[in-house]
């Protein structure tokens, strides 16, 4: 379980950041920057955890009650299946990163002195960073960046379903399942979808399986 010792070494206001979405075939990358202004309480560390190791309900849970907390700060930022496409799946990260980071800046008022960032290949940020790999099992600030970004980002993946069914977008958030798989063949490739990732590099020279 994740605890509040990484942050607790460093003085001043220290940064978690993490990115969920790098893996999908479909969506945007999503990414969080927290800081918590005095180390959480139990109760809510208690609910923090990688966000891929929690239930959907634990995970909605964890998010209202970071929603709830005054002593929160965060931010969130995203990169395009466009920037995806252009840039590669790992800058794309990295921006949706920066984007994250500015926006906590903004709230907070100034930089984090440090950003804790999930991971091992360190993003350019505009303060200093460490990386800590399993970050989201091992830091709370980076578990709960992990947290809001599964959970936004898997409601945006929600919404889009609604208009490309047969992905089941909704179940899988984008990711290259069976059903998702099926949807492809069926129904070809949507605006949405990442044309630098395989299957659907594959299918670009079919005009016709454009949906």
């Amino acid at each position: 379980m994740p605890d509040y010792s990484l942050e607790l070494k460093h003085s001043g206001y220290v940064a978690g950041i993490d990115e969920v979405g790098r893996g999908p075939l479909a969506g945007p990358v999503v990414a969080s920057a927290v800081i918590f202004l005095s180390p959480p309480a139990a109760t809510l560390a208690v609910m923090l955890d990688d966000s891929k190791k929690l239930t959907a309900r634990k995970r909605q849970r964890a998010y209202e009650a970071l929603m709830e907390e005054r002593e929160v700060k965060f931010g969130v930022g995203a990169a395009s299946v466009a920037e995806i496409d252009r840039l590669n799946i790992s800058q794309a990260c990295f921006l949706a990163m920066q984007r994250a980071l500015a926006q906590l800046t903004g709230k907070l008022g100034r930089l984090p002195d440090l950003a804790l960032v999930d991971g091992k290949h360190a993003p350019v940020l505009d303060c200093p960073v460490e990386m800590v790999i399993g970050g989201d099992g091992r830091s709370l600030s980076i578990a709960a960046a992990s947290i809001i970004a599964k959970v936004l980002r898997d409601r945006l993946m929600g919404r889009l379903a609604h208009r490309h069914q047969p992905y089941g977008w909704e179940r899988n958030a984008g990711y290259g399942t069976a059903v998702h798989l099926g949807g492809l063949r069926n129904h070809g490739f949507t605006r949405h979808h990442r044309r630098s990732f395989a299957p659907i590099r594959h299918m670009l020279s079919q005009p016709e399986s454009a949906a």
